[in-house]
């Protein structure tokens, strides 16, 4: 029995130009590169230019997944980003970038999903798409985290940068086995119990204002590691698959050391891991396309490989998602 499958196409990537080191930031806040380095795997992070927004970071990857996948813009007939950094209350970010892309036609919004946004965003996209209510969707993750951070609390200033990473999805007919290329399972959660563990304090109808990120990171760290493998198990269970069978590991770039303790709780080879956030900290929903995006350009993704994608946020939301490139 076949199968419509979110297949990609392609992908693309944004980061500033503007490189903040730990080295520079020593200057700023009590902290050193030994310290950020031991506890979270950080050594840099991109920073936004004054007057460059999601929306600019997002058409830039837009346009670079467009490119890669060799199709035209007027193709697409939805836009799905995910951002917790959108360029005003309204609208939807996620319409700057259709216009910005020359589209009129279609369906375009955000999805807000702190740090799992990019999973939620591609769950969402491919559920419209395997209904036929859309043929070609844009899945996108951008963020400029620099501007809701408070530079002199080192337990959070030191942990984020801005970045946008996208990729194309579209409908097609497969065989309807564990082989088929595209979106094979998508697995998400969340739990609201957690929201005080890491939050932003500030919002249109609480404070009228944007507010800074706050984080308890010992409870966030608890936490993450059996919800990230608790997501990942159900992926295995519903596509009959196991650590083995899986080519590369793409996790939210948060912590290595989260990284590296989910990897192993799972048995997944750490020479299947793609790791990137010692050069682009953690840029939220950015993060895994982003990722995706230098793995990809690199030659270690390649067709036919099986990928497993995951991710936790504030909220707490956390999910998963399994799909052969």
């Amino acid at each position: 029995m076949t199968a419509i499958r979110s297949v990609v196409l392609g992908c693309g990537s944004y980061l500033p130009q503007r490189i903040l080191t730990n080295a520079e930031l020593a200057t700023k806040v009590d902290t050193s590169d030994e310290w950020i380095v031991q506890r979270t795997g950080i050594r840099q992070r991109h920073i936004a230019a004054e007057g460059e927004f999601t929306s600019h970071l997002a058409l830039h990857a837009a346009k670079a997944a467009l490119a890669h996948a060799g199709i035209d813009a007027q193709s697409i007939d939805l836009i799905v980003l995910a951002t917790s950094t959108p360029d005003n209350t309204f609208p939807a970010t996620a319409v700057a970038v259709q216009a910005g892309l020359g589209i009129d036609h279609g369906a375009a919004f955000d999805l807000q999903a702190v740090c799992s946004g990019f999973v939620f965003a591609l769950a969402t996209a491919d559920n419209f798409l395997r209904t036929g209510a859309f043929k070609r969707a844009l899945v996108i993750g951008a963020e400029t985290f620099s501007r809701i951070l408070d530079w002199t609390d080192r337990a959070t200033c030191v942990l984020f940068g801005d970045g946008a990473g996208a990729v194309v999805l579209e409908a097609q007919e497969q065989p309807g086995e564990p082989s088929d290329r595209g979106i094979l399972t998508t697995h998400l959660r969340s739990d609201g119990r957690h929201q005080s563990k890491l939050y932003v304090d500030g919002g249109p109808s609480s404070t009228r204002t944007v507010g800074y990120i706050r984080m308890e990171g010992r409870e966030v760290f608890k936490h993450a590691v059996g919800m990230i493998t608790d997501v990942i198990v159900d992926a295995f269970d519903a596509s009959g698959t196991s650590a083995d069978d899986i080519d590369w590991f793409v996790p939210h770039q948060a912590n290595k050391r989260i990284i590296d303790a989910s990897a192993h709780k799972l048995h997944i080879a750490p020479e299947k891991v793609v790791l990137t956030v010692d050069r682009h900290g953690n840029t939220s929903a950015a993060s895994i396309p982003l990722a995706l995006s230098v793995a990809v350009a690199d030659g270690r993704i390649k067709r036919g490989d099986l990928v497993l994608l995951e991710a936790m946020g504030g909220g707490f939301t956390w999910g998963s998602a399994l799909l052969r490139w």
